[in-house]
């Protein structure tokens, strides 16, 4: 080391200071400085050592109202972080329908099937409105509309809760499979035929198992041996 890195034994006022400042430049001392959080939980800590209660008491009302809040806080990041995940599962599913990105509402999709069919492009048309019957209903949980379902698996799934309308729900997943992959060009009877069942179906309630496994069973709980749609009087 050569003779001028090192630091006079007496030195003087102004080179002791700057002898003082060149060491605490040193990185070694900035890294060892304590973080905000490191700052805020020390002080979290010593708040509630400082915590005292006499014999018999519990904790104050302040102290709860104070804890409680903090852990809101940390719930909510949590949440704000990692999101709800039955919530980011279903918004992931919401937006697929049939192959394809799509997060139009139900309303939206009848209009753009309407729409389609008034200009007289009735593939449009029904692929439209067989993607409203299946979204909505996926929306009141008679089927669920996942990546890679097919338009015969949701006519499947629909005809549990509405048997009545089987034949009509496959004739509906054929139609929309011969417009979106089979390069058909729909007609207006087969528009018609979709559309009219997608009304029924919201018009009938659904038969759902029953508790016991005695059957199927109406919304209210009651056995059910057939829908209301198209059910003989």
């Amino acid at each position: 080391m050569r003779p001028s890195t090192f630091a006079p034994v007496d030195p003087s006022g102004p080179d002791a200071q700057e002898l003082l400042l060149d060491e605490l430049a040193d990185p070694a001392y900035a890294a060892a400085q304590p973080t905000w959080f490191d700052l805020l939980s020390q002080a979290v800590f010593e708040w509630f050592q400082n915590l005292q209660f006499s014999p018999g008491e519990g904790p104050p009302v302040l102290a709860l109202v104070i804890g409680g809040a903090l852990v809101a806080v940390a719930v909510l990041v949590a949440i704000l972080v990692y999101g709800l995940p039955r919530r980011r599962a279903r918004s992931r599913a919401a937006g697929e329908l049939f192959g394809e990105s799509d997060r139009r509402s139900v309303k939206e999709l009848r209009r753009a099937s309407a729409a389609a069919a008034a200009r007289g492009d009735f593939a449009l048309a029904i692929a439209e409105r067989f993607r409203a019957l299946a979204r909505a209903l996926d929306e009141r949980t008679l089927l669920a509309v996942m990546p890679g379902t097919t338009a015969h698996e949701a006519a499947r799934q629909a005809a549990r809760a509405f048997p009545a309308e089987r034949e009509a729900l496959e004739a509906g997943a054929s139609a929309f499979d011969g417009v979106r992959y089979q390069g058909g060009e729909g007609d207006q009877a087969g528009y018609d035929a979709l559309r009219m069942l997608d009304e029924r179906l919201q018009q009938t309630s659904p038969i759902l198992p029953s508790a016991d496994g005695a059957g199927p069973a109406a919304p209210g709980g009651a056995p059910a041996a057939r829908s209301r749609a198209g059910a003989p009087s």
